[in-house]
């Protein structure tokens, strides 16, 4: 113990030699005990040696086994082993790494080895499907799902550009294809979802931007397909798709606004920012206050955000306001 005390203070100062010859030492003294080679794992970590750090680790275990060593002391070595493993890099050593902090939370279930083992999952995942890009691959599966979406068999044309997303999963186009095909089978939340990380990738393709449009129109969002509209009619002025989606929307809300209020109410509702506006108390109380006092609309209009989110329902045909 004398020699593990004398090796902790050397591992502290990060004199690893001494550490080491001191930790040797207390090995040579006690074979019996675990933690010397526990501790010598971690200088060796600590030197970035992590071969000789996961074979002290391997020692420590059949040590702590042998002599029935606390559980939470294998585990440690077993999450110590798992860090050197990982530090290494490369596919092999993380899955080597995973399956130590498997077992390492076998032993003992800790919040920092469920984090390790989270990390190093997630960091082999990356790794494969990095290692699964390939652009050559993700045009042929692009072209596969051209072919049918042009005979009119949109699941598989899914099924192809989805495949091309994992060989190529920074390609705007294959993301505004796949929409359109979720437009054709009225999974419009999906289409957006693709339409929005197509623009993401690719803020000036105008494609992207009208089936947006196309989409929102569908879902009867006309507000937002305007806004979608007016995007793409930035980027290309004499769009004729732009300005006929735009026009349409825009007549719609119209209608709506004058004919059926309840279907203008419905509509405005399946907009997530109107929802989350109306869930809001204080943006109810400011409505009720309105409703009862017109003129107290001005001082509210003085604040940016609320304004903002009146502008929001007054576009959407939920209220109304005529200034003075």
């Amino acid at each position: 113990m004398r020699e593990k005390e004398l090796g902790n203070g050397a591992y502290k100062k990060k004199d690893f030699q001494t550490a080491i010859q001191h930790y040797s030492k207390a090995i040579e003294l006690d074979t019996a005990e675990m933690t010397f080679h526990n501790n010598l794992a971690a200088v060796y970590f600590e030197m970035k040696e992590y071969d000789q750090s996961i074979k002290e680790c391997e020692l420590a275990i059949e040590v702590g086994r042998e002599n029935r060593a606390d559980f939470k002391l294998i585990a440690k070595a077993y999450n110590r082993m798992g860090t050197a493993q990982r530090r290494k890099g490369g596919v092999d050593n993380l899955k080597a790494a995973k399956i130590s902090y498997e077992k390492a939370l076998t032993e003992h279930r800790t919040p920092d080895y469920k984090q390790n083992l989270a990390e190093v999952e997630s960091a082999i995942k990356k790794h494969e499907e990095e290692a699964y890009i390939n652009p050559e691959l993700a045009d042929s599966e692009k072209q596969k799902g051209n072919e049918s979406f042009k005979k009119g068999d949109w699941a598989s044309a899914v099924k192809f550009y989805s495949e091309a997303l994992r060989r190529n999963p920074k390609d705007p186009k294959i993301y505004s294809n796949r929409a359109a095909c979720y437009t054709k089978l009225t999974a419009f939340d999906l289409a957006l979802k693709d339409c929005d990380k197509s623009i993401e990738l690719d803020p000036a393709f105008v494609k992207a931007h009208l089936r947006k449009g196309n989409v929102l129109k569908g879902m009867k969002r006309n507000a937002k397909a305007m806004e979608a509209f007016e995007k793409a009619l930035e980027l290309s002025p004499d769009s004729d798709e732009a300005k006929q989606g735009y026009r349409e929307c825009a007549v719609r809300q119209q209608s709506a606004a004058s004919t059926d209020p309840e279907e203008t109410r419905r509509n405005a509702m399946n907009d997530p920012e109107v929802q989350q506006i109306m869930a809001d108390p204080s943006m109810r109380m400011i409505l009720e206050q309105m409703q009862s006092d017109p003129q107290a609309v001005s001082e509210h209009l003085k604040n940016p955000e609320i304004m903002r989110k009146i502008m929001k329902l007054k576009d959407s045909g939920l209220i109304s306001m005529q200034y003075r």
